[in-house]
C-alpha cells in the first residue's frame, strides 16, 4: 500500500511496528505484519446489527479483503440500529448495501458481498478464508457453520483450520468467543448455555393468551394449521409474516392485549434475538479485536469466552470454556441422556427439541441394528410411524446408543440413553 494511504491506520500501526510485553514470539514488527494483515481474507457471516458494526470495524482496522454473506433484505425496522442502511435501501440485499456503504467510505478496502444462505456454500468456499467472524441472530446457523468448520480440519494441513470468532447479543447482554475447530471448545460444546425459549402450553395459546407473544404463537401454531395447512410456513416470506401479523393483531384485540407489531411478529416467528445498538457496538469491537490479534500475532487472543452485561451496570467476565469429550461435533464419545423408559418415542422426540444440550427440531433416529423413526422420505416415515406410540423400553435397552440426524445440520449426533430408576 502507498505510504500516504496508511495515514488512516497510524494508531493501528503503533501496535504493528514494535513488539509489546505480551507479543507472540512469532511476531515480526513492521511491513511484513502489515502486509499480512492487508492480505488476510476474512468472511463476515451476517450483515445485520452486529454485522454492520463488524464490517465497519474491520475496514477501519486495516483488513482490506473482506467478504460478507447474508440472506436477508433490508426492512424499515432495521434502520434504527443497522447504520449502514438508509430508507431508500429498504427491500435491497443487506450484504450488497453494507458492502457498498463501507467501501464508499474506505476506498482502499475491497468487500465482496454474497446474498444467500451459508448452507448453500461448499467447503471450498470456506477454505479460502483466514478467519471467519459470525454476527448471527440464529443458534441453528451458528451450529451449522461450527460443524462445517470442524469437519473441514485436516490434521496434515494446518491451513484447513479456520479460526471462528463468534459474537452474539441479547438486549443488554452479549458474548464474544474464539473457537479453534477441533482444538478448543466449539459452539456445540457450549450449546447448553443457549437454552431454547421456554414453551408456552398449548391450552394457554388456545384459550387464555396473556401476552402479545402468545397471540403470535397462536397464529403460527393454530391459525396457520387451520387455514393454510397445505402451505409450508416460510419465515423469510413477507407475505407469510404479514398474514401471521394480521391474525395475531385480531387475536390480541379480541383479548384486549396491546403490543402486537409486525416487528414483534417477525421476531417471535423467526426466534430473533432482540438487539440494542450499544451492545452490538461493544461485542463487535471485541470480535474485531480478536480477529486483529489472530491475523497479526501482536497480542494473545481470547481463551476463549467473554461475556458482557450492561443492564444494571457494566460487567465483563472472561473464562475458558472446556472442550467436552462427548460433544457430537468435536468429541468422540456419545452424549449421555437420562430418559424415562415409560415415555414413548414421540415424547422423546419432542424432548430433543426442548433439551438445552440437543435442540433438534426434526430428528431421525436409529440404533445400530434398526431404524426407530424417519422424518422422510414419506415411505420410510409411514413405515416407522408405529414406533412413535411405543415405549422407549420396547425399542432400546438401558445404556444403548442411538444415532440422530437432523436436516438442519451436516453431522450425525450420538446419544447414550440411560433409563431412570
Amino acid at each position: 500500500m502507498a505510504e500516504h494511504s496508511r495515514s488512516r491506520y497510524q494508531y493501528i500501526d503503533n501496535f504493528l511496528n514494535k513488539p509489546g510485553p505480551t507479543t507472540d514470539p512469532d511476531f515480526v514488527p513492521g511491513a511484513p505484519t502489515i502486509s499480512n494483515l492487508e492480505a488476510s481474507k476474512v468472511l463476515v457471516i451476517g450483515a445485520g446489527g452486529l454485522g454492520c458494526e463488524i464490517l465497519k470495524n474491520l475496514a477501519m482496522s486495516g483488513f482490506q479483503d473482506i467478504h460478507v454473506i447474508d440472506m436477508d433484505t433490508i426492512d424499515v425496522s432495521n434502520l434504527n440500529r443497522q447504520f449502514l442502511f438508509r430508507k431508500a435501501d429498504v427491500g435491497k440485499s443487506k450484504a450488497e448495501v453494507a458492502a457498498a456503504s463501507v467501501t464508499g467510505r474506505c476506498k482502499n478496502v475491497k468487500i465482496t458481498p454474497f446474498n444467500g444462505k451459508i448452507q448453500d456454500k461448499d467447503e471450498d468456499f470456506y477454505m479460502q478464508f483466514k478467519i471467519i467472524i459470525c454476527g448471527l441472530d440464529s443458534i441453528e446457523a451458528r451450529r451449522w457453520i461450527n460443524a462445517t468448520l470442524v469437519s473441514m480440519v485436516d490434521m496434515e494441513n494446518p491451513e484447513s483450520l479456520k479460526p471462528l470468532v463468534d459474537g452474539g447479543t441479547e438486549g443488554f447482554k452479549g458474548q464474544a468467543r474464539v473457537i479453534l475447530p477441533t482444538l478448543t471448545s466449539c459452539i456445540e460444546c457450549q450449546l447448553d448455555m443457549h437454552a431454547p425459549r421456554a414453551a408456552v402450553p398449548l391450552c394457554t395459546l388456545a384459550t387464555i393468551p396473556r401476552q402479545p407473544e402468545h397471540c403470535i404463537e397462536w397464529a403460527k401454531i393454530i391459525a396457520w394449521e387451520e387455514h393454510r395447512k397445505d402451505t409450508a410456513l416460510d419465515t423469510d416470506d413477507p407475505e407469510h409474516i404479514t398474514w401471521l401479523y394480521d391474525k395475531s393483531l385480531n387475536r390480541a384485540k379480541e383479548f384486549n392485549i396491546p403490543g402486537v407489531t409486525y416487528q414483534l411478529t417477525q421476531g417471535v416467528v423467526k426466534n430473533i434475538i432482540p438487539a440494542i445498538a450499544s451492545t452490538n457496538a461493544i461485542i463487535a469491537a471485541a470480535c474485531c479485536n480478536e480477529a486483529f490479534k489472530i491475523a497479526t500475532s501482536c497480542n494473545p487472543y481470547l481463551t476463549n469466552y467473554m461475556m458482557y452485561t450492561g443492564d444494571d451496570s457494566i460487567y465483563t467476565y472472561t473464562f475458558e470454556h472446556e472442550q467436552k469429550p462427548d460433544c457430537p461435533v468435536c468429541g468422540n464419545l456419545a452424549k449421555t441422556i437420562t430418559v424415562n423408559p415409560r415415555h414413548t418415542l414421540q415424547d422423546f422426540i419432542e424432548s430433543l427439541g426442548e433439551r438445552p444440550e440437543a435442540q433438534l427440531k426434526k430428528p431421525t433416529l436409529r440404533t445400530e441394528s434398526t431404524s426407530l423413526y424417519f422424518q422422510s422420505p414419506r415411505s420410510l416415515e409411514e413405515q416407522t410411524r408405529p414406533n412413535l406410540s411405543k415405549r422407549l423400553s420396547e425399542l432400546v435397552s438401558d445404556g444403548e446408543e442411538i444415532g440422530v440426524s437432523d436436516p438442519a445440520f451436516t453431522i450425525d449426533f450420538k446419544f447414550k440413553l440411560i433409563f431412570q430408576a
